[in-house]
């Protein structure tokens, strides 16, 4: 799905409840652009938009679209969600996004050690935080077991499809944390996502060296995030 809303960006929180719209993973860049035009005429929303996009973002260009079209791989995404709703459109990656949200205003609010954030849903997304300083990252493509990518074994989409048990799925997760532990070596882990709501079901599977805890903001940390970084860009 697609879903945005107004951001009160000193504080992170939604000015109106969200708009979802359902789309087709196959879905065509004009299209998918046209849904985003939608939401913002939902909300009759002139101001800056933020885009968070599940690839990799470099400056305004998508580079990586593992689980939407292909076409999207090198499109302009500024010039191509702008057009769609006639309003400026600055571009980061969704877990980026989330990020942004909870080092600024969530979970991560103050620590100045290094974080990482994993955002568990259709795929896995990343980032890491230094100081405050968001650096995305994409661990989710990390080659894992038989060369696929992780994210085909421990995103929370790999648990409804599979019909993992939370435990079968909290160990995956566990295995997976223990490699980026042991790479990384983060103080702070920081799980966002819708699954995050339910992180009392599975966290206790997950034995890692780094303090655990779900994202402040939980499943809107990627709509406040991309519009705390649309307000500064």
């Amino acid at each position: 799905a697609v879903k945005g809303a107004p951001v009160d960006t000193q504080t992170g929180k939604l000015v109106e409840e969200r708009h979802r719209i359902e789309v087709d993973k196959d879905m065509s860049p004009a299209k998918m652009a046209r849904v985003v035009g939608e939401i913002a005429e939902h909300f009759k929303w002139r101001g800056p938009i933020g885009v968070g996009f599940p690839g990799v973002i470099q400056g305004t260009t998508i580079r990586t679209s593992a689980n939407l079209h292909s076409d999207f791989i090198d499109a302009d995404g500024a010039k191509l969600f702008g057009q769609a709703t006639g309003c400026p459109v600055a571009m980061i990656n969704d877990a980026a996004a989330a990020g942004v949200a909870e080092m600024e205003l969530g979970a991560g609010r103050g620590f100045m050690g290094k974080t990482l954030l994993l955002t568990l849903g259709t795929g896995v997304g990343s980032c890491l935080a230094y100081r405050g300083v968001v650096v995305p990252l994409e661990l989710g493509h990390f080659p894992w077991k038989g060369g696929n990518d992780a994210e085909k074994h421990v995103a929370a989409s790999v648990r409804e499809q599979k019909e993992l048990s939370w435990e079968e799925w909290g160990r995956r997760l566990h295995e997976f944390v223990a490699v980026l532990e042991a790479l990384i070596w983060p103080e702070l882990i920081i799980v966002g996502g819708g699954v995050s709501a339910k992180h009392a079901k599975f966290f206790h599977f997950i034995e890692s060296r780094a303090k655990l805890v779900p994202a402040e903001f939980l499943n809107q940390a990627g709509i406040a995030g991309a519009a705390m970084w649309a307000a500064k860009n």
